[in-house]
């Protein structure tokens, strides 16, 4: 029972570490009737529905039949690396940061096996691509979502924050990626993945299409969740399985801790005025430590300041490896590859990722 116990928390730290602060939180605010409006429904019923329509096309092959379909135009290691990390670029703002990841990285590790450092780079910069291409859109990552929905951030409020970001981040990305040596690759199979084309493909991609019109407001979000539920229980009821539930408990759980703090006005109206003209950089700098998801849950219940705080959570996302809870996606599917070093991937992503947090954060505060 405690290795169950001990291996569990190792798996999903930041899920047990935001009940353990709701339940500590309760001490001081026990439950009541207003515990019904701490939870943004809203929030979990759009995320739930993204998750199912990704996990169905997931299913169907469709991102590893595009992905592979671009390693294979690639003549040399440094182009293949390019390719990979502008396509996780691209794709984590339509399938999130961390489906991107999973997807593209275990590839790449196992097309440049012994590549040594340039396999180390190459997922680096991929997890660097996956985190500031997924701000590039409401549906990008949960906190985007998250912080929409909590704001009623209108398109043009939100594009106005991310697109300076993300267009600088991505230069920056070229930029790095433009020094590596690249010898030839191997010849390699010809044979595609299989894509499970038909109604369903077509099913999943309207569910995908529902849940940009909820981002948005033009469908209500129980509508969508339901039709998502109804349409993954009668096609693909394995897909379910694939849902990030632990991510939708997470946000539950902040939602009941910044609930109870925002009740003790002494405690609130001190992390309020700390934060008053500094939401873009506590945003970045509680990334650091429990990560950018939670982060931007945690402040929104002291600043109307949600564009700051759209800022900081996304740039945060660079820094340590718990900064993007992605970025332990690429370093888990690095760590089972063949020969592969941690501690020299540890300090390659600490060094890139310190950089680009130092650039982006420092360019924003200044500007801003």
């Amino acid at each position: 029972m405690k290795k169950r116990i001990l291996g569990f928390f190792s798996k999903e730290p930041v899920l047990c570490i935001a009940w353990a602060a709701a339940i500590i939180s309760m001490l001081f605010v026990p439950p009541d009737r207003e515990y019904m409006g701490y939870i943004d429904f809203s929030v979990i019923g759009l995320l739930f529905s993204l998750m199912a329509a990704v996990s169905g096309l997931m299913g169907l092959g469709l991102f590893d039949a595009a992905a592979a379909r671009l390693v294979m135009r690639a003549k040399s290691t440094k182009a293949l690396a390019i390719f990979l990390v502008l396509f996780t670029f691209a794709a984590s703002m339509l399938i999130t940061n961390d489906v991107a990841l999973m997807t593209i990285v275990p590839l790449t590790c196992a097309i440049l096996a012994g590549n040594g450092m340039t396999l180390i780079f190459t997922v680096t910069m991929e997890t660097v691509a996956a985190n500031l291409g997924s701000m590039m859109t409401p549906i990008g990552n949960p906190q985007n979502i998250f912080l929409c929905s909590a704001y009623n951030l209108s398109p043009a409020e939100f594009f106005s924050v991310v697109l300076p970001i993300g267009g600088a981040g991505l230069i920056m990305i070229i930029l790095s990626c433009l020094p590596m040596r690249g010898g030839r690759l191997e010849a390699r199979t010809k044979e595609l993945p299989h894509v499970e084309k038909g109604a369903r493909l077509w099913l999943y991609i309207a569910l995908f299409a529902l849940c940009l019109l909820t981002v948005f407001r033009v469908i209500p979000w129980y509508l969508t969740a339901a039709l998502s539920l109804v349409t993954m229980l009668a096609t693909d009821r394995k897909a379910l399985l694939r849902v990030d539930y632990c991510l939708l408990l997470t946000f539950a759980a902040f939602f009941v801790f910044v609930g109870n703090i925002s009740r003790l006005p002494a405690l609130r109206e001190l992390i309020s005025s700390a934060m008053s003209g500094n939401e873009a950089l506590f945003g970045m700098l509680l990334s650091q430590g429990i990560s950018n998801v939670p982060a931007a849950v945690m402040l929104s219940g002291f600043t109307e300041n949600g564009q700051a705080l759209l800022a900081g959570t996304n740039i945060g996302g660079c820094g340590t490896l718990i900064a993007s809870l992605a970025s332990l996606i690429s370093y888990k599917a690095y760590a089972r590859s063949e020969n592969a070093e941690t501690g020299k991937y540890l300090l390659v992503f600490t060094a890139v990722n310190v950089i680009f947090l130092a650039l982006l954060g420092g360019g924003y505060i200044i500007i801003e």
